[in-house]
């Protein structure tokens, strides 16, 4: 009653807490005390359920997302200072010891250890870091104690920036939210109108009618009509959707975003850290008079001092530990290539452009990927080509899109034909468009944007880095390799933290999952509730199973979303 009342002087007159006050005086006014103390009592019984839902959906996912750092051990001379995160700056030093939440994010400067990275990702596998690597808060330090540089200030931390996504997601209302925001606008104004019509007119045209009668039917019609259980259980259903996709690994910015994914219809990829890793390693080795291995020993050895991306892959491909006593007389020539003296030998690698500087003859067939050629004494020696790898899970994500009724998926790059339509057909994609400059990729969207129907939606999903565009032009856009990126999770509307693509089927799944759930409350309350406002009308009801009937709907939507935050089954 004191709610009501509150809210009435709010200017906010017709809610349950109004409709139910009106049954309960009603109730006793015409001397039926057990009916009107039953209103308050189940009444209650279905806020508490409702309280318990709320409570425990939170929970469900404040247990996921279990991440926020209770301090950090800043070091301050020879001592270790226990602080609030919200108090180290940039620069300061902090020891992580093991089985301790990694605080803030920053750079390794000593120690190496095994990281628990599943709070952010989902994935059970621990990573392993070393000095010069990154580490994002959140995480956990298994085993070894590690000394970090802190790079960003608490409140711009990847912790606090996803907590910050998953506390706010909720205030992003899908259109079935404001559709049942609506709906309970204008249907608690009517069915107080017809209760009252109810309660006063039949009485004066039906003979023999008396008001004690009709006012208990309309009291009865005012106990069922509450619409707590559309109120309640729509927006629970999209909370436990978000929730479970939170567990997965995929943050979902907003209940649109995840009803939206539903409507999906062409899916647009990015090429470089998308659909492959972004990460160059050596694809096939071509000797001339040499072995495999020689040749790459001795690109391995030329390279040793480069830190070119190339040069590192590689130094990696090669596999063992460098004798720096073998190279003498490195010399980097840029924007070609390197020459060393490996074994008193002179080897050049490098492009095509210093073969034909040093006048050497070498192979000029089609590949695919980067080549190195490498001359040894001024005799070509053969040639190794470098290329992106694709991601193990990108041709069965592509697969799993085609059986969520996707029409299309279509590949933009800024990559060569021939690298681009080599990945395109490897993968199954639909379209493929190469050669793009970034403002070229928005050009192509627009295109491909007239050719959605009127509901569906178009999907890009990028690296997050160098899309912010792209994503921030499509109905939907999905940004991959979000673990610590900031520009993908500032441009994107769902972070796949994982780094896979086969994760949006998953989300797919997920979002067509909560709005059946969704669907099903809605028609379930609103048949329900018909039905009984039409027997309370009718008279062929009691109060009591108007109470039964709206808190036993109450409970079993309420129960019924609990289902969206089960993503195991999916």
């Amino acid at each position: 009653i004191k709610n009501a009342i509150m809210n009435i002087i709010k200017g906010s007159v017709f809610d349950e807490n109004f409709l139910m006050t009106i049954a309960t005086v009603g109730a006793f006014l015409i001397g039926e005390y057990p009916e009107a103390v039953a209103v308050m009592l189940f009444y209650q019984v279905g806020e508490l359920f409702q309280s318990y839902a709320v409570a425990k959906s939170r929970k469900s996912i404040a247990s996921l997302m279990d991440i926020k750092p209770d301090y950090a051990n800043v070091k301050k001379g020879d001592k270790l200072v226990k602080v609030d995160p919200y108090e180290v700056r940039i620069g300061d030093i902090i020891v992580i010891k093991a089985g301790e939440k990694i605080p803030l994010d920053g750079v390794i400067i000593d120690g190496n250890s095994m990281v628990d990275t599943s709070a952010l990702t989902g994935e059970s596998v621990p990573r392993e870091v070393s000095i010069g690597d990154d580490i994002l808060s959140g995480c956990i330090n298994i085993n070894g104690t590690i000394i970090a540089k802190v790079t960003k200030e608490y409140e711009e931390s990847t912790v606090s920036k996803i907590l910050d996504l998953v506390e706010n997601a909720s205030s992003k209302k899908s259109q079935s939210e404001r559709f049942i925001t609506r709906f309970a606008r204008y249907y608690t104004p009517i069915v107080v109108i017809v209760a009252v019509f109810l309660a006063f007119v039949p009485p004066l045209l039906i003979s023999g009618a008396n008001f004690s009668d009709w006012i208990y039917r309309s009291l009865s019609f005012l106990v069922v009509s509450c619409p707590c259980a559309l109120v309640i259980s729509i927006p629970l259903s999209f909370f436990g959707g978000i929730g479970g996709a939170s567990r997965k690994g995929i943050l979902i910015k907003g209940s649109n975003y995840l009803e939206a994914l539903a409507q999906a219809e062409i899916m647009i990829f990015d090429k470089t850290g998308t659909l492959t890793k972004g990460v160059f390693n050596v694809q096939e080795i071509q000797p001339e008079g040499i072995s495999k291995e020689e040749l790459l020993e001795l690109a391995a050895y030329a390279e040793n001092y480069s830190n070119h991306p190339i040069s590192l892959s590689l130094r990696q491909a090669y596999g063992k530990e460098i004798d720096n006593s073998r190279i003498a007389d490195m010399e980097e020539i840029p924007g070609h290539g390197v020459k060393a003296t490996v074994d008193g030998k002179t080897v050049l690698a490098g492009n095509e452009k210093l073969m034909n500087q040093m006048n050497i003859s070498y192979y000029k067939g089609d590949l695919d990927g980067t080549v190195v050629h490498i001359a040894v004494d001024n005799i070509y020696a053969g040639y190794i080509t470098i290329a992106d790898e694709i991601k193990e899970d990108s041709a069965q994500a592509i697969k799993d899109l085609k059986s969520t009724n996707i029409r299309q998926t279509i590949m933009l790059t800024g990559d060569s034909q021939n690298v681009a339509f080599k990945v395109a057909e490897q993968l199954g994609l639909d379209k493929v468009y190469a050669e793009l400059l970034p403002g070229d990729k928005v050009a192509k969207l627009e295109e491909l944007l007239a050719h959605k129907s009127a509901k569906g939606k178009l999907v890009f999903v990028g690296d997050g880095i160098n899309d912010a565009p792209v994503l921030a032009r499509a109905d939907i856009g999905i940004a991959m390799g979000g673990l610590g990126s900031d520009a993908a999770i500032e441009a994107a509307d769902i972070v796949i933290m994982t780094d896979e693509p086969s994760k949006i089927t998953t989300a797919m799944r997920i979002s067509k999952k909560t709005l059946r759930i969704a669907y099903q409350n809605i028609w379930f309350a609103i048949g329900i509730k018909i039905a009984v406002l039409i027997l309370s009308a009718l008279g062929l009801t009691s109060m009591w199973a108007a109470i039964f009937a709206d808190v036993g709907v109450t409970i079993i939507a309420i129960l019924n979303s609990f289902r969206a935050l089960n993503v195991n089954n999916l």
